[in-house]
């Protein structure tokens, strides 16, 4: 399931962009249907540290002709080495570079750019390439000229300089918003029960009040629904107040009370075989038993899934047949289910394939998500779902699109927004195949930062350019998510919008000890320095944005309600994907066995001892220690969930 993992955010700390350009004019032939390349390049080291740095390559089409396939060339001076690439899909033999098009960015306008990124090692020296080149024709600089830096690092945690650079020569202007790449949000799998009998307490929220007829479809299914609540879950969830008993215990059934979504991660768990305590068929009898008309699932199982991580890795790989088998035996028979006419009355919600289309933009580097970037891979049988499943009525389809601090930076925000509109366009039905987004899934992401915004200025520093954002042009899911329906709307994609609340509250005092301030803050900071304002008015406590492992500190979020207030009309329900209680992760390494039946990997940002890297800014995790896997109960977790629950649970 999507522990989400934060799936994060990354980039090392922002010490400044350093533009370097080379110039070096030249016209040969084309490699594709034109006759000739016309092209300016500019080669930029957007964040140095010792032994790593972070670059960019932005090439720019000056020809009259669209360049169908591109390529770009060129060469190390000092035998740096590229570590991972986005935007593009690269190759390095020796000190020779090749970046190539990615499937969705093909097509090269005259006028367009690509801005290949990449994280890199070098050691002595970090010099300029002297050149380079789009599909064999060596481009030109905008300014002429060429020139270097060496950049500095400095430890004082406040950016103390205007964040503008531009280079030379009239033709090209920067502004700091640096390309990043974040290892996607990772997902985990449902909890496993044998106690498929439990039912909860007490009173189901929200309560239906209309009930349109079976084969309408609704423009906001969550209106006027009951919601379905998972009596597996629900049972764990009481056992868990059983054991603790007393004041808390009261407060954990009252949590039981709520819906939470219904994970299909594998082709057993469709079925219901294999330590599944329900099947599918069997949670749509159960919803229909309570009087529910509203069921949430996640459909999950996508060959060669979470391809960038190891805490979800999944069952089907594309290079062993994993697509006829999604295609065949999940998706199809996911279809014969909820086409029967018995479940016509429900309102059968899925999120699609949490993590996996935000991958395809920002974490190529990796092989399997090289594989699954083409044929049998995540666009095609994200397609065949949609068209699979669309035609059922009342059947609602949800796009994952990640969360703010892994697609916020323009680059990473633009190329998803191009991939997923694509990947939907392609579809049967378009962009009616589906009916919104969702965002944060597994995350603990905020809704709002309420104590300011991302262009407030501290000291003459944007609150976005803080160590806590990295530059990022979205603090909070709300603007993220208002964005994206608007770009959406803009490609004539229907575009409702969720939001997973389910551990994003981040009340109280309990948890993480690596932030300056451990309380939920009550207003603004008064500091004039930066990071420190940002640090002590952050709903978000976590230490890096990165961090998405079972987080030490989180709470239990919004509850679960259809058009929620004060969210500024942006979305058709707060949902609780996420079951509270169920691990992301293993803190360390489980071998197979009755406590790791899947085999289930072991990623390091679940260990609570992992100082981080790069793609955390280098904190520490904040992982809670002794996980199970993913999916299995973690009882410690659901005691800090319930007890920083904000707002409280009543």
């Amino acid at each position: 399931m999507a522990g989400k993992r934060t799936r994060h955010l990354w980039k090392a700390t922002w010490l400044g962009v350093i533009l370097l350009a080379f110039a070096v004019a030249g016209a040969l032939p084309s490699t594709v249907a034109q006759s000739s390349v016309s092209c300016e390049a500019t080669y930029s080291i957007v964040n140095q540290w010792p032994g790593g740095f972070q670059g960019s390559v932005l090439v720019t089409n000056t020809g009259s002709a669209t360049i169908n396939g591109w390529t770009i060339t060129w060469t190390f001076p000092n035998g740096q080495t590229i570590t991972q690439m986005w935007n593009a899909a690269h190759t390095q033999n020796g000190a020779n570079v090749s970046a190539a098009n990615m499937s969705w960015n093909a097509a090269l306008a005259a006028g367009g750019s690509v801005n290949p990124g990449f994280l890199a090692n070098w050691n002595g020296t970090n010099g300029v390439p002297a050149s380079i080149a789009l599909n064999g024709t060596t481009c030109t600089t905008p300014g002429g000229g060429t020139s270097t830096f060496t950049p500095t690092r400095t430890n004082t945690p406040t950016i103390t300089r205007t964040p503008t650079a531009t280079p030379t020569g009239p033709t090209s202007t920067f502004t700091p918003t640096p390309t990043r790449t974040s290892t996607p949000t990772r997902t985990n799998t449902p909890t496993r029960t044998t106690t498929p009998t439990a039912t909860s307490t007490g009173t189901r929220t929200p309560t239906a009040t209309n009930t349109p007829p079976p084969g309408t479809h609704l423009e906001n299914p969550f209106v006027g629904a009951t919601w379905y609540i998972n009596p597996d879950w629900a049972a764990s969830v009481n056992a868990e107040a059983d054991r603790q008993g007393g004041t808390l215990g009261v407060t954990m059934r009252k949590v039981a009370q709520y819906s939470t979504f219904v994970w299909l991660d594998t082709i057993d768990a469709v079925h219901g075989t294999n330590g599944y305590s329900r099947s599918l068929a069997g949670h749509l009898d159960a919803a229909l038993a309570q009087g529910a008309n509203l069921i949430g699932i996640v459909i999950y199982d996508l060959p060669n899934r979470d391809c960038s991580a190891l805490a979800s890795n999944g069952e089907l790989l594309i290079a062993n047949g994993g697509s006829a088998r999604y295609k065949t035996e999940y998706i199809d028979v996911i279809y014969n289910v909820i086409s029967q006419p018995k479940y016509a009355g429900l309102r059968i919600v899925a999120v699609i394939e949490p993590d996996s289309l935000p991958n395809l933009v920002t974490n190529l580097s990796f092989a399997k998500c090289q594989e699954a970037n083409g044929p049998g891979g995540y666009v095609e049988n994200t397609q065949y779902a949609l068209n699979k499943l669309h035609p059922v009525s009342n059947f609602y389809a949800y796009i994952d699109i990640g969360h703010a601090g892994w697609l916020g930076w323009p680059d990473n925000f633009n190329n998803s927004v191009n991939l997923i509109a694509n990947t939907i366009l392609g579809t049967n039905a378009g962009g009616n195949s589906i009916d919104g987004f969702i965002s944060n899934t597994a995350n603990t992401s905020v809704v709002t930062e309420p104590y300011m915004t991302a262009n407030q200025s501290i000291s003459g520093q944007p609150v976005r350019s803080a160590d806590f954002f990295q530059w990022n042009q979205y603090i909070d899911e709300g603007t993220f998510d208002a964005a994206w329906k608007s770009a959406m709307a803009a490609k004539g994609v229907k575009n409702g919008m969720l939001v997973d609340t389910s551990r994003n509250g981040w009340g109280g005092c309990g948890g993480s000890s690596y932030v300056s301030q451990q309380c939920r803050p009550t207003g603004p900071s008064t500091s004039t320095v930066l990071n420190t304002f940002v640090d002590a008015s952050r709903i978000d406590r976590r230490p890096g944005k990165g961090n998405w492992c079972n987080q030490n500190g989180a709470g239990i979020g919004a509850r679960p309600q259809a058009n929620p207030p004060d969210a500024g009309g942006v979305y058709q329900a707060f949902v609780w994907v996420k079951p509270p209680g169920e691990s992301d992760g293993s803190s360390s390494l489980i071998p197979v066995g009755p406590d790791n039946p899947g085999g289930k990997g072991f990623d390091r940002m679940c260990d609570p001892t992992y100082m981080g890297n790069a793609l955390n800014n280098n904190k520490n995790t904040n992982a809670l220690p002794d996980a199970p896997v993913s999916g299995r109960w973690f009882s410690t977790q659901f005691v800090q969930l319930v007890q920083n629950a904000f707002p409280p649970i009543q």
